[in-house]
């Protein structure tokens, strides 16, 4: 439904067949796997051990002295495999899907608009055309037809005018053909020289029946060549994002050291002299607050001038450079974010295996009623904390490493003390315990008031 929702405007109208919209879902379904599996391990594991709390069989498994942690070892081991292949399919499956995904989704909303004949409205979806029709029959016959044909015209179209007609596609579909029936047709003849002429031509040509052809290559979906995508950095592996890493690092290297180097080219004392004589260069002197003090008075209107055509050079040049050193070090920031990622989505499957299972145990309760509302709610602190790391990250505001490896170590105590709960048998989520606390406390305050 998301992914309904954010491209149904560039699908709607098109003219695509069944399978392709379905391919480009299944390509955008990969994508949703970082998000569906931690939360699938996470209620899954909460359901497993809630039920097995609810149906006593814990207590069952705990009276023949199999601890907890002996009982959760299979389903750990379970986990540790899809643990492995989760990095597996983020490493190898999704920047495939990533890249098969964005090149479908370019050449589809670079299409073109289906062609929809509407009454009473200009349509321009054929190049160098312009069709409206006054009515329209279920038959498809098209009335009170008015077509500008600017194709090769100059800049003055050329006008049909039909009391019907109908549409038809040639057999291999490359042209439509509009079958027109009495009509007229109104030319006017182009200026040689570009100037308004008197006697320039005006033709007016009737017809019974005509059929002009329009052609429909642009209306094809025509596939780009995937490799035209395969450079971004959500389409590669480990090994490409490292290649691309040092790419960009080389290339800020080179951007900044070519700054420094037009930078400095506009102060003379750091070219003129060292290396290239064996002139002694002269210490300066103390400089004054204020610089034209220590400029003779004859001097200082060009040295004004010179200082200003100077800066007025750097400032030229500085929008230049600027913006392009801050793209390349947002891109370098990505590929270190996106590094991380075929990580932290295997080990967020541990994590919350190690949240779910104990939380289960201690909830004792299955099914999709509370097991739903306490995975729903620890999934969305984890996705939160790592959605606002992440857009810190990006921005420059935190290390990257630890924006993406910070929701595994807020959340990890929590999983430790959710195991340690329900090893102990701790009713942490019973009500009645927290009545009977609750109780024993107001009770001993009321015995020290009276005594």
């Amino acid at each position: 439904m998301f992914f309904l929702f954010k491209w149904i405007d560039d699908l709607i109208g098109k003219g695509f067949e069944w399978y392709t919209i379905l391919e480009l879902m299944a390509y955008a379904s990969a994508a949703n796997v970082s998000m569906a599996l931690p939360l699938s391990v996470l209620l899954s594991s909460i359901m497993t051990f809630g039920t097995l709390g609810e149906n006593y069989e814990l207590v069952a498994i705990k009276s023949a002295g199999i601890s907890l942690q002996r009982a959760m070892r299979p389903l750990f081991v379970v986990i540790i495999m899809l643990t492995i292949g989760s990095f597996l399919f983020s490493n190898y499956m999704l920047p495939k899907a990533n890249l098969k995904f964005n090149s479908l989704l370019y050449d589809i909303r670079n299409k073109k608009l289906a062609f929809l004949i509407k009454p009473g409205v200009f349509n321009n979806s054929i190049p160098e055309y312009s069709i409206r029709v006054d009515s329209k029959d279920n038959d498809g016959m098209l009335h009170g037809i008015m077509i500008y044909d600017r194709k090769n015209s100059n800049g003055i179209p050329k006008i049909i005018i039909a009391k019907e007609g109908k549409m038809e596609k040639t057999d291999d579909g490359e042209f439509l053909v509009l079958q027109l029936k009495n009509g007229v047709q109104y030319e006017e003849g182009s200026s040689n020289s570009g100037t308004y002429n008197p006697r320039q031509t005006f033709s007016r040509r009737r017809f019974k029946a005509t059929a002009p052809r329009f052609d429909l290559s642009s209306f094809k979906l025509n596939r780009t060549d995937e490799n035209a995508f395969g450079n971004s950095t959500p389409m590669l592996n480990l090994k490409g994002i490292e290649r691309k890493g040092d790419s960009l690092r080389r290339q800020l290297d080179t951007i900044q050291r070519n700054t420094m180097l037009n930078l400095k080219s506009n102060f003379r004392q750091y070219n003129a002299v060292a290396g290239y004589s064996k002139v002694k260069k002269i210490q300066p002197k103390k400089i004054h607050d204020v610089i034209l003090r220590d400029i003779p008075n004859g001097s200082r209107k060009t040295s004004l001038e010179n200082a200003a055509n100077t800066v007025a050079g750097i400032m030229q040049h500085l929008p230049n450079w600027v913006p392009r050193d801050k793209d390349v070090k947002g891109e370098i920031i990505f590929t270190r974010i996106e590094y991380q990622r075929k990580f932290t989505l295997a080990a967020s499957c541990i994590l919350l295996f190690f949240i779910g299972a104990p939380l289960g145990a201690i909830i004792r309760k299955g099914g999709m009623g509370l097991p739903v509302v306490m995975a729903i709610s620890f999934f969305l602190v984890y996705h939160i904390i790592t959605t606002v790391a992440e857009k810190s990250a990006r921005e420059g505001n935190l290390n990257p490493i630890f924006a993406m490896w910070i929701a595994v170590i807020v959340l990890s105590p929590l999983a430790v003390f959710l195991t340690y709960k329900a090893t102990v048998d701790s009713a942490l989520f019973d009500i009645n315990a927290y009545k009977l606390f609750f109780n024993k406390l107001f009770k001993k305050k009321e015995k020290a008031v009276g005594s």
